[in-house]
């Protein structure tokens, strides 16, 4: 069962680390496994240590989180022998900086706050699906057409306008997704992924703990220990109105708030997709949404 406790930084280290030896097998690893039957998957402990290079006592502390001072070697040399990706390794790397540093009170997060000028380049794309996402999947933004793709988000309290909690928990946009699987997913890794980045924010806090008590899926995936972070794609959708189709993504992050990121949809030019796509903004321009662009706040109370 998943675990999110506030102030568990060894915790989550130990967890990330033993999830990704246990994808490791010793005859991957170039390793002798001499036949014998093994009760846990993946690499032992002394195995990793022997691959990493250092001794088995040592790797004990730093997978527990009570190694000091580990040098940028020691994080490399673990990483590699994990075949760890570059984005794992910087969350090993967070995760290491949160563990030594220990408990700390819960910080209350920032306002997230979208520029006017991005408000009006969302306004300006009325054919271009496009909403402006935050921390912990939060929606801040979005045109009408996104809303028409996904939910009426002006319609829901804004506490809730959070992208994984809508997936999750709200039926209507998890009929959007014909891959629900591969989107859902997609947000756990990217939970994770803030997780490590904002480590003491109690909102993402109870949003994981919320997550974790009302969706069996939401706990499976969060117990895989998956990081990542898409900047394109593409997902298999579908429309009351018009039927099953696909569009790829762009996710531009904004230089002046690294954790704010404008997420557009496209259809690919002459396809049955687009043709779709140019009916859903037809659809929404009759109908005169009453929210055409909404940036919200979140105070984080």
């Amino acid at each position: 069962m998943a675990k999110v406790e506030r102030g568990d930084h060894r915790g989550e280290l130990s967890a990330f680390l033993r999830s990704r030896r246990a994808r490791l097998g010793p005859e991957e690893a170039g390793l002798r496994a001499f036949g014998e039957r093994r009760r846990v998957p993946g690499l032992r402990r002394e195995e990793l240590a022997q691959l990493a290079g250092v001794s088995a006592d040592y790797y004990v502390r730093f997978e527990q989180g009570r190694a000091t001072n580990v040098s940028d070697s020691v994080i490399g040399a673990v990483a590699g022998a994990l075949r760890l990706d570059d984005t794992e390794t910087a969350h090993l790397r967070r995760l290491l900086r949160a563990a030594a540093a220990g408990p700390r009170p819960p910080q209350a997060p920032p306002v997230q706050q979208v520029r006017p000028g991005l408000l009006q380049l969302l306004r300006s794309m009325p054919g271009t699906p496009a909403f402006v996402v935050g921390r912990r999947t939060d929606v801040l933004a979005w045109n009408p057409l996104f809303a028409t793709l996904i939910t009426d988000f002006a319609a829901i309290a804004e506490a809730h306008r959070n992208k994984a909690r809508l997936v999750f928990l709200h039926e209507e946009t998890r009929s959007r997704f014909v891959n629900w699987e591969t989107k859902a997913r997609d947000l756990v890794a990217y939970l994770r992924l803030d997780l490590g980045r904002h480590p003491d924010d109690p909102v993402l806090a109870r949003l994981l703990a919320e997550l974790s008590e009302k969706s069996p899926e939401f706990t499976r995936l969060w117990d895989l220990h998956e990081v990542r972070g898409k900047a394109h794609g593409g997902y298999h959708l579908r429309h009351p109105a018009t039927g099953e189709f696909t569009l790829a993504f762009e996710s531009l992050a904004l230089p002046d708030d690294p954790d704010q990121t404008l997420i557009m949809y496209t259809a690919e030019p002459g396809s049955p997709s687009e043709a779709t796509l140019r009916i859903l903004a037809a659809q929404t321009r009759d109908r005169e949404p009453r929210d055409a662009v909404t940036a919200a706040a979140r105070q984080g109370v």
